[in-house]
């Protein structure tokens, strides 16, 4: 193996999490045992099951020849691996954007659906621009760096269309202004049609006496690995894997029970764009 390789990505985590579950599904080798066939470490096998470490593509071929694979299989697991390590946008960043806005669009180019729970705003996946930017404006990020980060926010929401996204959104987040009058009732118009876009919106009612934590949260499922909760904090985000995301599925349930259906969801934005 070579000695200098690059940083773990998310997506070796999905990659990692298929070599596992064929290890134990489809062979009767044991971690120890699968390290030593394959002339690795412990520690490399474990990481690499675990996505801790980048893992290249002849890497997976040699794994799955190792276990056996049927070519036709094995190739086809190559070639979504080779996709799997292709560069996006996010490994280009633009300066001034943080990291962490790269990391979250990787993980969202992996994942087969994401739904947002926001609580104070709108959801960046379905922001317009004045209502971004205002809202920068009010965290005091300078005007260059606001662009630039919008820049990369216009490149995520590329995503819409490609996978099932929903979004759940407080009525708190819908009547706070951001981007004055005019950019607020852009907004609401932008999330009233978002449904002719194949993007449910569904609206949670303020005032509730129902036990939804009070922070934003991304709830993202993948293919071949378990689901991942990106949990906004300040400066950024923190990202919940395996039993630490799990509460997060019984959360995603109470909110379904709780908020309005799609058309009565409809509804309340008509009724807070009138007010606007």
């Amino acid at each position: 193996m070579p000695n200098k390789r690059q940083p773990p990505r998310p997506r070796d985590r999905i990659i990692g999490a298929r070599l596992r579950a064929i290890r134990k599904e489809r062979t009767k080798l044991s971690l120890e045992a699968a390290a030593k066939m394959l002339g690795w470490g412990l520690a490399t096998m474990s990481r690499t099951e675990n996505g801790l470490r980048y893992i290249t593509t002849e890497e997976v071929a040699m794994v799955l020849t190792a276990y056996r694979i049927p070519s036709a299989e094995r190739n086809q697991i190559i070639t979504e691996a080779r996709a799997e390590n292709a560069s996006g946008w996010w490994d280009r960043p633009l300066p001034g954007v943080p990291a962490e806005m790269g990391t979250l669009a990787s993980y969202e180019a992996d994942a087969t659906s994401l739904t947002d729970w926001t609580v104070t705003m709108v959801p960046g996946l379905l922001q317009i621009e004045e209502y971004a930017m205002a809202f920068m404006a009010s965290d005091d990020v300078p005007q260059e760096l606001a662009e630039l980060r919008w820049v990369a926010r216009r490149r995520r929401q590329k995503i819409l269309g490609t996978l099932d996204y929903t979004s759940y959104i407080c009525e708190t987040a819908l009547r706070t202004p951001y981007g004055g009058p005019e950019g607020h009732r852009k907004q609401l118009r932008h999330l009233l049609t978002a449904r002719d876009r194949g993007i449910p919106v569904r609206v949670v009612p303020e005032h509730l006496p129902v036990g939804l934590a009070n922070h934003s949260w991304l709830y993202m499922t993948f293919p071949h690995t378990t689901p991942v909760v990106n949990v906004e904090v300040a400066g950024g985000g923190i990202y919940l894997h395996d039993e630490q995301a799990e509460p997060y599925a019984t959360m995603l349930a109470r909110l379904d029970r709780v908020a309005l259906p799609t058309r009565e969801s409809q509804t309340m934005l008509r009724s807070i764009l009138k007010e606007a």
